[in-house]
């Protein structure tokens, strides 16, 4: 399940010092390349200007910031991404609710298996602008 992550760089968005290391941990073992973890929106964003990425895995809330600003410039950038939160489905960034999202707390393998998911499914790509 793994195989597909081999050199997945991935982006992590959270704010919790022991959830981050947990999930940096699982990634770099599943041989992900890990960019954060970043605990603030503007970190993320930042992160985003200098670097691409093949996923994303966002907490809904940052220090009492929502990730939204993150999600959608995610999806401009077509990036997969996936929510790990303590928070229900319908408080998910609008416009995102059909995205991957798991409850904290989690199992390894359910994170591995919805990030690899993503990973191999490419997004549809908006067309053009002429």
């Amino acid at each position: 399940m793994t195989a597909e992550l081999k050199g997945a760089r991935v982006l992590v968005v959270e704010d919790e010092f022991l959830v981050a290391s947990v999930i940096e941990d699982m990634l770099e073992s599943a041989g992900c390349v890990v960019s954060g973890p970043m605990p603030r929106v503007a970190d993320a964003l930042k992160a985003m200007d200098h670097e691409s990425y093949d996923a994303a895995i966002l907490d809904v809330n940052l220090a009492g910031d929502r990730v939204d600003a993150v999600a959608e410039a995610l999806s401009r950038r077509n990036v997969p991404f996936m929510f790990v939160t303590g928070y229900a489905a319908g408080s998910l960034p609008v416009g995102f609710a059909e995205r991957p999202r798991l409850s904290k707390p989690f199992k390894l393998a359910d994170l591995l298996d919805t990030l690899s998911s993503i990973v191999k499914t490419p997004l549809p790509r908006s067309a053009p602008l002429e």
